[in-house]
């Protein structure tokens, strides 16, 4: 029977299975580390075809909690999620305390946090970012970029573009460490001083490029994040272009109830 009715809609047996997977792993009876059993351990096990059973693992995989490795099978990940905590990460107390907000809040998860610089140097500003910082398309700024471990596993790739006319009196901007506090620190010791950070999120699957650089299935869930830094004078001074590995994160935010 290839279909269970719930709910008022055939859900596809592929999904059930694959739903059922994913709980197990959720639940604890597949730890981290565990091999997913086999296509033909999981047909035994529920008396279907072959064809239904790569199906689910499709679905399985998509959940990116587990990774394929070729001629082995699927294997359980080792990768609880980080709480991100948008509504706090960017508090000036955690600057002044010399921890940028990815050091911050990685710590407050127990986990080992590395920063890897990729590419640090004047670029075009992208349509989309040019408009956010208020300067015309292919301007110069200033493009950090840097993919993001924890534990050893990378989570996050972002970059940074930043105005020229604001960095380019702020030497430690251009070095791959700049200092206690990192960017955010520097601009505010410049005079830059933060009144708010908004965000954008969008969730969708990752491609090809992507997986392979966050070590993700292929068409594992991920979320994009933009995020513009905005000074008590109202300008954005930073566009931060984020790709962060979907099962990794938690988001929380504080959302105040007033006029």
């Amino acid at each position: 029977m290839g279909t269970a009715v719930g709910g008022g809609r055939a859900v596809p047996r592929y999904v059930q299975i694959a739903d059922e997977i994913v709980q197990q792993i959720r639940a604890g009876v597949l730890k981290p580390g565990d091999m997913v059993p086999s296509e033909s351990e999981l047909v035994d096990r529920y008396g279907v075809s072959g064809g239904t059973i790569r199906k689910a693992m499709v679905e399985v995989r998509a959940s990116g909690l587990v990774e394929t490795r070729h001629g082995k099978g699927s294997l359980v990940k080792a990768r609880p999620p980080v709480r991100h905590r948008s509504s706090d990460r960017f508090r000036r107390s955690h600057r002044k305390g010399g921890k940028a907000a990815y050091l911050a809040e990685s710590e407050q998860a127990g986990a080992t946090a590395k920063v890897s610089v990729l590419f640090i140097g004047p670029a075009d500003a992208p349509d989309d970012v040019a408009e956010r910082l208020s300067v015309d398309p292919g301007a110069k700024v200033l493009a950090r970029r840097r993919l993001y471990f924890r534990n050893g596993t990378p989570v996050e790739t972002a970059t940074s573009y930043l105005p020229w006319d604001v960095v380019k009196d702020i030497p430690e901007l251009f070095s791959e460490n700049p200092g206690p506090g990192g960017i955010y620190a520097r601009l505010e010791d410049d005079g830059h001083v933060f009144a708010e950070f908004v965000e954008t999120l969008q969730a969708r699957p990752a491609s090809k490029a992507e997986s392979s650089e966050l070590a993700l299935s292929p068409g594992s869930p991920v979320v994009h994040l933009i995020r513009d830094a905005v000074t008590e004078e109202g300008r954005v001074v930073e566009v931060c272009d984020t790709l962060m590995a979907a099962d990794q994160f938690v988001f929380s935010y504080r959302i105040p109830a007033t006029d």
